[in-house]
């Protein structure tokens, strides 16, 4: 018979699976999808304040799935974007098996293992914030926890960090030291990236033929938050968003 001590290890084998197991890839979620949307749960920003601070992750997030959106990012830091980890648990248990981006400042291994913990796809790894030397060593822990990698860049200078191969490379359009926001970035830079990179424009979309362009430049995913967010219904503003692709 099994004893108590027994059944809690066998319960921790059960959870280091679940921390394991391969995730929905957000690589292959959006070389697959028809309208590349990568939908943003934000309820805050440094720049604005709050967007939508009665915003809820268990319905919000679910809604963005039931209503087209290829993927999702989740805001889990809390001091300046109103969010928690714990977000992504409730989009998770309310039923989205989207790929998630797990999206902060990541800067030290430990956020890699929360990310992995609280069911995310994916990791955002930003250009600005690490050393290339912090980042390899931050990518290469994020892929032997089975998370993937979008790398942010705002810069030609930061192109440089694709040498190590992101499973994804995102142009923010924010500068996120005056939080100026340009989409014309994008564009820019489309043509420096590797050409079989996957590429998501990121920030400052709130056109549909904003969207086509982008595809037409190269881009096969488009990370939308505010737009939708400020909005009663995010996940109605998605869908009427996407029947204008």
């Amino acid at each position: 018979m099994e004893d108590i001590l027994q059944k809690i290890i066998r319960t921790k084998d059960q959870e280091l699976e679940h921390l394991y197991a391969p995730k929905p890839s957000l690589r292959e979620a959006l070389l697959r999808s028809e309208t590349g949307i990568i939908a943003e749960f934000k309820r805050r920003s440094p720049s604005k304040g709050w967007i939508k601070e009665e915003g809820r992750a268990d319905i919000i997030p679910l809604s963005y799935q039931q209503n087209g959106a290829a993927a999702l990012s989740i805001l889990t830091d809390e001091q300046y974007f109103g969010g928690c980890d714990d977000y992504i648990r409730q989009a998770r248990k309310n039923g989205v098996t989207l790929p998630i981006l797990y999206k902060n400042f990541v800067i030290d291994e430990a956020q890699l293992y929360a990310a992995a913990l609280c069911g995310a796809s994916a990791v955002l790894l930003i250009a600005a914030c690490l050393s290339k030397e912090d980042y390899k060593r931050l990518i290469d822990k994020a892929h032997q926890l089975g998370l993937e990698v979008l790398l942010e860049m705002h810069s030609k200078q930061e192109l440089e960090y694709t040498e190590f191969e992101p499973d994804i490379c995102g142009i923010n359009n924010r500068n996120l030291g005056s939080f100026v926001t340009d989409v014309e970035n994008s564009f820019r830079l489309a043509e420096l990236l590797p050409k079989d990179a996957v590429k998501v424009s990121e920030s400052g979309i709130s056109d549909p033929a904003t969207v086509k362009a982008l595809r037409q430049a190269g881009f096969q995913g488009f990370l939308i938050g505010e737009n939708f967010m400020k909005t009663p219904d995010p996940g109605q503003a998605l869908h009427d968003f996407i029947t204008h692709l």
